[in-house]
């Protein structure tokens, strides 16, 4: 019930325009994933988000088995049945989330960044799983291979993700190595859960482990490759800076079976995303285009961002209290049809959720006309073109 097809490659990289077929539909790629981490993408509808173009969304296993429980959503039907969503789904394995409770921030730590002050939750990481305390009630949890794979079966996604450790960027490269062995042996446990117990109908993706050291990258490649899973997803530390970020994922999708699906965990920037068009990424998650929104900020292509502005539209400051203009004259979304930015900074300063809403919505609907924007970039040779009307 899974398929990639690869459409069309481009002579010019490693770029190249594909579909994804499951049983909830299809997904034409490159394209980017949008992150429903508890079953729903904050402050907006599923009515809501298919004015805007979304194809597939990604919701975790980690947060859902603490609550509701899959036992629920599985009674439910699924999560499609749960939330209302009946499209292609995504869900991570939440090994990522193992990883935050062991380490402190994500996001800072595959930066680079020491969190010193983190409260870790993880009691034990063992060659069984992971033991931890749920940060809802204080109940120590169980989370294994076969125990995520079991959870995402009953959640009932298209694609899920094999467990893994999500190794950090301060360690050593022993550590690095013995980290990305287990997530190697997890990886089978996954896969085996899944052949036994599924249906059929979900992709396993094995994750790309070994953080900045190629020789690990190859070995976690060279696994991935010779078995059966279904696609890759590139994870792990990628580098202290972006363009460390940039040569490792360079280099990890260079060594993957070409003719199978890649995923990026968590990177989304606009200059990422291009990048990784470019090394053969299929697609892409991350919480940023929908974090920024509910925080006051638009996304906007290079020649509608002010001068003192780097990546957004900071509608909170006050030049915009009388600006009476759409966020985007060249956006179609319910945002910029119908709200000035005056309006949005008046919702801003008065603390209303609304605001949250109108600028999740454009800025989905502007991440989707980006990868639409590329998708036909690819189809006549032009990305170099357009990706100058995006990022400098």
């Amino acid at each position: 019930m899974f398929e990639f097809e690869i459409l069309q490659t481009s002579k010019q990289s490693n770029a190249r325009l594909g579909k994804i077929t499951t049983s909830h539909g299809t997904v034409n790629t490159p394209a980017f994933i949008f992150c429903a981490t508890k079953a729903n993408i904050k402050g907006v509808t599923i009515d809501q988000l298919k004015t805007t173009g979304v194809q597939i969304i990604l919701s975790n296993t980690y947060h859902l088995m603490l609550r509701p429980g899959n036992e629920i959503i599985k009674s439910a039907g699924g999560l499609h049945e749960f939330m209302g969503w009946n499209g292609p789904m995504f869900t991570d394995s939440g090994g990522f989330q193992v990883f935050s409770l062991g380490y402190g921030s994500v996001a800072s730590e595959i930066k680079g960044i020491k969190q010193s002050k983190w409260k870790k939750s993880l009691l034990k990481l063992t060659e069984e799983g992971a033991q931890f305390r749920s940060y809802i009630d204080g109940k120590i949890v169980h989370l294994t291979p076969e125990k995520s794979i079991e959870i995402q079966i009953d959640l009932g996604a298209d694609i899920i993700v094999s467990f893994d450790e999500c190794t950090p960027y301060h360690v050593n490269k022993l550590y690095t190595a013995s980290s990305m062995e287990k997530s190697k042996r997890w990886a089978m446990r996954s896969l085996r859960y899944l052949m036994e117990n599924g249906d059929g109908h979900q992709a396993l993706l094995a994750v790309i482990q070994g953080g900045v050291h190629k020789d690990l990258r190859e070995e976690s490649s060279a696994f991935a490759n010779e078995n059966q899973f279904s696609g890759f997803a590139i994870g792990g530390s990628l580098g202290k800076t972006k363009q460390e970020m940039h040569d490792i994922v360079e280099m990890t999708s260079g060594m993957l079976d070409r003719t199978k699906y890649v995923h990026l965990l968590g990177i989304g920037g606009i200059e990422d995303i291009f990048h990784g068009v470019r090394c053969g990424i299929d697609t892409f998650d991350c919480v940023g285009p929908t974090r920024v929104a509910r925080h006051g900020s638009a996304i906007v292509k290079k020649k509608e961002l002010p001068e003192n502005e780097h990546k957004y539209i900071n509608l909170g400051s006050f030049e915009y209290a009388a600006d009476f203009s759409p966020i985007s004259k060249t956006c179609n979304c319910y945002t910029c049809l119908n709200f000035s930015r005056a309006y949005i900074h008046h919702l801003i300063k008065t603390k209303e959720i609304l605001s949250g809403t109108l600028l999740t919505i454009h800025n989905i609907r502007t991440m989707n006309k980006l990868m639409e924007d590329i998708r036909f970039a690819l189809t006549t040779n032009s990305l170099d073109e357009m990706e100058g009307e995006w990022v400098d």
